[in-house]
């Protein structure tokens, strides 16, 4: 059997409804989550050179919270078009404890949604009891896409304690309500000439 490395105190979800914002009212609201998962730090205390056997697991539970947003934002997993992921550290923690989570929790947001070509963008930060973190979201197929510059704010009260890391992933359905980036890309200009690749 194998050993837990990160125990699961609690899930944390939130989901984020938009039906308007200034201008026109738009054809659907806009729809944005996210789903923490509170857990234990096993690498607190003690310098630890290789994090690698955490991958495994974590990926597990990218895939699990990932699924479980899906649900949370309608259940449908071709109608997300925009993700992003995130970590808080607890104080006795360290930076690189948040930044283990980026490649395996994308790679499981990744498996839930069976679908992202664009690289899941992320950020992390050290924080006391009740931190929060604006999660960054951009379009799963091609970053470039103005409309869906993002973000959602996700804090959970009693979190992280100073040996806990709350990891978060995040995703949305339709780009800011009355998108209107001046030069920003579409979809559509992917692939073409001097557009970035």
């Amino acid at each position: 059997m194998t050993t837990l490395l990160f125990r699961q105190r609690k899930i944390h979800v939130v989901v984020e409804e938009t039906r308007h914002d200034f201008g026109p009212s738009p054809s659907r609201p806009a729809l944005k989550g996210a789903a923490a998962a509170v857990v234990s730090n096993p690498f607190v205390g003690d310098y630890v050179a290789d994090l690698s056997p955490a991958e495994e697991e974590l990926r597990d539970l990218g895939h699990q919270l990932g699924e479980l947003l899906v649900g949370h934002l309608g259940g449908d997993p071709h109608a997300i078009d925009s993700y992003g992921k995130g970590a808080i550290v607890g104080a006795a923690g360290e930076i690189e404890h948040g930044a283990m989570w980026h490649i395996p929790g994308g790679g499981g947001m990744r498996a839930a949604l069976g679908k992202g070509e664009a690289i899941v963008p992320s950020t992390k930060k050290v924080g006391p009891l009740g931190a929060r973190l604006d999660v960054p979201l951009t379009h799963l197929e091609w970053s470039y896409v103005g409309s869906h510059y993002d973000a959602i704010e996700v804090g959970v009260p009693d979190a992280p304690r100073p040996d806990e890391l709350v990891l978060i992933l995040a995703m949305a359905i339709g780009g800011r309500i009355n998108a209107r980036l001046a030069g920003g890309f579409t979809l559509d200009d992917r692939g073409q000439p001097g557009v970035p690749a």
